[in-house]
């Protein structure tokens, strides 16, 4: 029932009003805002330090960040010149393996010339090759008792 006696009221007092002529809402005026801030601030650093200032985060945290990416970067930065080093190093190691390993086919190629010309070399200088080759074997040899304490 109270809803009702609301509404009476409310829709009474509405029709005892003087209507009004609706006003035009004023128009909006344009005014000029000039940046009072500094030139500091207007870095990246002043940024930064007004950040730090107005938030609940402290310096010390920033500035351990800040150390922390420095050190990261410059340990990046040495891993990967070492790397680089490194690779030179190998590449010079293998080259210099190369090298050596075409001197040692040339000298086992003029060694194997030089055994070859040998025979010819030997026949030029009247040399003549025996007919078998004879071999010793000492293994089995025993001295003679009489030349142990003799006299020469």
């Amino acid at each position: 029932m109270a809803a009702t006696v609301r509404s009476i009221r409310s829709g009474s007092s509405a029709s005892q009003r003087p209507q009004a002529k609706p006003q035009a809402a004023p128009r909006p005026q344009l005014k000029l805002i000039s940046n009072t801030r500094d030139d500091h601030e207007r870095s990246v650093f002043g940024r930064v330090l007004e950040w730090t200032r107005t938030r609940t985060a402290p310096m010390m945290h920033v500035a351990v960040a800040v150390v922390f990416l420095a050190a990261t970067l410059i340990g990046a930065l040495m891993l990967r010149t070492q790397m680089v080093q490194n690779s030179f190093e190998a590449a010079e190691v293998k080259r210099h393996i190369s090298v050596l390993t075409q001197d040692i086919d040339d000298d086992q190629a003029k060694l194997d010339q030089l055994v070859a010309e040998l025979p010819d070399k030997a026949s030029e200088m009247g040399m003549v090759s025996k007919g078998g080759a004879a071999t010793i074997d000492l293994q089995g040899y025993q001295q003679p008792k009489d030349a142990e304490g003799g006299t020469q």
